[in-house]
C-alpha cells in the first residue's frame, strides 16, 4: 500500500509539472518527441555502425534545437526512456540526458546534455545583490577513450568521461551522486559512482574527492566485471546507503587477480554511507531485510564469457 501511494504521488507531481505547459506547448513538444523517437530508432537499431553514427548526428542536432527553450525541461519525453536516459535531479536544478551507441568492436560511444537552472548572484549598485536564475545547456563530449585512470579523472562537460547515468542522488552536500553503467568492451562491463558539482559560474564538473574507500584516492568509484554477469549497484533510500555487490575473481585460481573478465559478485554486499560530507566504505553489510531478486547474481565461469549488450 505504501509503495502504491508513493507511485500515485509521484505521478501527480509529474502531472502538475507537465501541466505548467500550455496545450499548444505540449503539442509542440509532443511533435518534437515523435521526431526524436523516429531518429532514435535509426541510432539504436540500424545494423551498420556507419548508419547509427550518421543518424546520431541528426539526433544531436535536433536535441540541440529542442533544449534551447528552457520550457523543454518541463516536458518528460517519456516515450524515449527505453533508449535514452533522462534523469531529473531531486531538487529540479538540472536534468541530465545520456545515451550510448554500440560499436562493431563491442565498445561504446556516449553522448548527452545537461539542462541546468543555475542560480547566480548579480551585483546591483554598491551594496545590493540580486540572485537570478539562468537556464543553460551543456553538451557532453565523451573523451573516455583518452583517459587512462578513470577513477582519478576530473573534468567539465567538454572532456566528459562518458557513461550512461541511471540514478541521481542528492544529499545535503554541495554535489550530486550519479550511478552509471558503461558497456566497456567484449570482455568486461563497468559501473560507476560518479560525482557532479557546479562551479560558481554554473559550469558542471564531474569527479570530486568525496570518497573514503580502502586503497583508493578516487574522484569516482569504478567497478569492472565480466560482461555476461549482473552486478547490483543501488541507492537504498531507507538506509541512506549506496549498496553494491562485492566483486571477486574465481577463488579457485589465484592467477586471475586483476583479470576483470573473470570477476563477478561473490554473494556478499558492501556499502557507502554519507558521513560528514564523504561517502564512507562499509564492508560486508547485512542486506537480508532489503534484498530483492535482482541481487541474486552469479559469479562468472572462466572461459565462458560471451559479449552481452546491456544498455541499462
Amino acid at each position: 500500500m505504501r509503495n502504491l501511494i508513493l507511485v500515485i504521488f509521484t505521478a501527480l507531481v509529474c502531472q502538475c509539472a507537465y501541466a505548467q505547459l500550455s496545450q499548444a506547448e505540449q503539442k509542440f513538444y509532443a511533435d518534437l518527441e515523435d521526431s526524436l523517437k523516429h531518429i532514435s530508432r535509426k541510432v539504436f537499431f540500424s545494423k551498420k555502425e556507419s548508419n547509427r553514427f550518421e543518424a546520431n548526428k541528426q539526433l544531436l542536432a535536433l536535441w540541440n534545437e529542442v533544449l534551447k527553450d528552457e520550457k523543454s525541461m518541463q516536458y518528460p519525453f517519456d516515450s524515449l526512456k527505453n533508449d535514452i536516459s533522462l534523469l531529473m535531479a531531486p531538487d529540479k536544478k538540472f536534468r541530465i540526458i545520456t545515451w550510448n551507441i554500440l560499436k562493431e568492436d563491442q565498445t561504446h560511444a556516449f553522448f548527452g546534455f545537461i539542462q541546468v537552472n543555475n542560480s547566480k548572484t548579480v551585483k546591483k549598485g554598491l551594496l545590493k545583490k540580486e540572485t537570478t536564475s539562468q537556464y543553460e545547456v551543456f553538451p557532453l563530449a565523451d573523451k573516455s577513450a583518452t583517459v587512462k585512470t578513470p577513477e582519478n579523472y576530473v573534468s567539465d562537460h567538454s572532456k566528459w568521461f562518458g557513461m550512461l547515468y541511471v540514478n541521481v542522488i542528492k544529499s545535503d552536500e554541495d554535489f550530486y551522486t550519479l550511478l552509471a553503467w558503461d558497456g566497456n568492451d567484449k570482455l568486461t562491463q563497468r559501473k560507476f559512482i560518479d560525482i557532479l558539482s557546479f562551479k560558481p559560474d554554473g559550469t558542471p564538473v564531474f569527479g570530486k574527492d568525496v570518497f573514503k574507500f580502502p586503497g583508493k584516492f578516487a574522484k569516482r568509484i569504478m567497478f569492472e566485471y565480466a560482461s555476461e554477469v549482473a552486478m547490483s549497484l543501488k541507492y537504498n533510500e531507507n538506509r541512506k546507503q549506496i549498496i553494491f555487490s562485492h566483486l571477486a575473481p574465481n577463488s579457485l585460481d589465484p592467477t586471475l587477480e586483476g583479470q576483470f573478465q573473470y570477476y563477478g559478485p561473490d554473494g556478499s554486499f558492501d556499502a557507502l554511507s554519507m558521513k560528514k560530507g564523504k561517502w564512507v566504505y562499509e564492508p560486508a553489510i547485512d542486506i537480508r531485510k532489503d534484498k530483492d531478486k535482482t541481487d541474486n547474481v552469479k559469479k562468472p565461469e572462466p572461459g565462458k564469457q560471451t559479449p552481452v549488450y546491456k544498455p541499462k
